[in-house]
């Protein structure tokens, strides 16, 4: 059996071993509902508030503005549609991009049924938002901007600072989807102007089934859930003790090795790509060069199914995605590779390669070796790509 190589860690990371162990007591000894009045719940209910802390304290937020919620689609949800319902006496107009994640593409779609106006703003051929266009965009009823921090396809990372300057000059609000963002790197709430940032812990070697909302002090968001007062009666239901000290573990965990982490998977990032880019012909690098993620590789390969190619991937042992992992079973071409101006044809020959901090560079040496013969060997069965060729010698 092949060793496996796993290079998918924007749709998952793995739990880190730490984060595991501090967790664990929460299930057996510890296991009080925060919400009860004896000891044993009070125990549940300061490590509840110990990760609220360590959170907030990540971004330069209040501990009362961290909400937890089940993860990052779930707290995208909540910003646009608390956001919507909250300001809609001031104006019912929504500005995102393109290149959203579902989450937030699906919910704006959910409220143009429901009256809103929705503009949807182009990027450049880098993914990055047009500020010229976005700012063309705003409308005296303009309430809301979301715009996520990075792409969780390409990678690319977008002017958030610049976005939420624009927002607070109109007095618009504005929320990023940080899932690809947080944990990666350096947030500052404040300095970025954002009044709702969305975040997952499986994207930081924490647990699935956990994220938060931050929401700027101030803002009268209606509650999410009702039936309780948990998270300060704005989302009830009993906390997931355990996920949320996760969280937590993972968030303090990502801030201590993020420096060094970020530089590691930057050279093995710019590595991967100059091979790919030098020794795999009719290629080409998805995303800005520089302003991506730490961990991002996508790539296009012109005549190459990307079903194909990740099916024979995964038989050499190497786990990669074409794109989100939300919708990987679409036959759809991405929609982000299709905003950027990509052809339907070579959209669809994507690839997605995600690092992580145990990724070593032999395991990248293989991953090209791989797919130099998988690439060769799905282009041989192309008779596109038989014709392209005797065009190209014919010149």
């Amino acid at each position: 059996m092949k060793p496996l190589i796993y290079l998918d860690n924007a749709a998952t990371t793995k739990t880190a071993g730490e984060v595991v162990e501090a967790m664990l007591p929460y299930f057996t000894e510890k296991f009080g509902n925060p919400s009860s009045i004896y000891s044993l719940g009070a125990e549940s209910k300061e490590a509840v508030t110990q990760a609220r802390e360590t959170i907030a304290a990540s971004l330069g937020a209040k501990a009362n503005e961290i909400y937890f919620t089940a993860g990052g689609s779930e707290a995208d949800n909540w910003a646009i549609k608390a956001a919507a319902e909250a300001y809609e006496d001031h104006g019912r107009h929504i500005i995102t991009s393109k290149i959203e994640h579902h989450a937030v593409l699906h919910t704006c779609e959910y409220l143009e049924k429901k009256g809103f106006a929705v503009t949807y703003v182009d990027v450049d051929e880098n993914g990055i938002v047009k500020m010229d266009a976005l700012e063309a965009a705003i409308r005296p009823d303009t309430i809301l901007i979301s715009i996520m921090f990075a792409n969780n396809e390409i990678g690319t990372l977008q002017p958030v600072r610049e976005i939420g300057e624009l927002a607070k000059k109109h007095g618009i609000l504005f929320h990023t989807d940080a899932v690809q963002a947080y944990g990666q790197l350096p947030i500052d709430v404040d300095a970025c102007h954002i009044d709702m940032l969305s975040a997952s812990g499986h994207k930081l070697n924490g647990p699935k089934g956990i994220g938060f909302l931050y929401i700027r002090k101030g803002l009268r968001l209606r509650s999410f859930v009702h039936g309780g007062g948990q998270e300060r009666a704005r989302r009830a239901g009993t906390e997931n003790v355990p996920g949320i000290v996760g969280l937590g573990a993972a968030a303090d965990r990502a801030l201590r090795i993020m420096e060094e982490k970020a530089a590691k998977e930057t050279a093995l990032r710019d590595y991967l790509i100059q091979r790919l880019e030098t020794e795999v012909p009719y290629c080409r690098l998805n995303g800005d060069r520089h302003r991506r993620l730490p961990n991002n590789v996508n790539f296009s390969f012109r005549f190459v199914e990307g079903e194909s190619l990740l099916i024979m991937l995964d038989m050499e042992g190497i786990c990669a995605s074409s794109g989100s992992a939300c919708t990987s079973g679409s036959l759809d071409p991405s929609h982000v590779l299709l905003a950027i101006g990509l052809p339907h044809e070579i959209a669809h020959g994507s690839l997605r390669l995600t690092l992580g901090e145990e990724t070593t560079k032999e395991e990248l040496d293989r991953v090209v070796e791989v797919v130099k013969k998988t690439v060769d060997k799905l282009r041989a069965m192309s008779p596109l790509y038989e014709d392209f060729v005797r065009e190209q010698k014919e010149e």
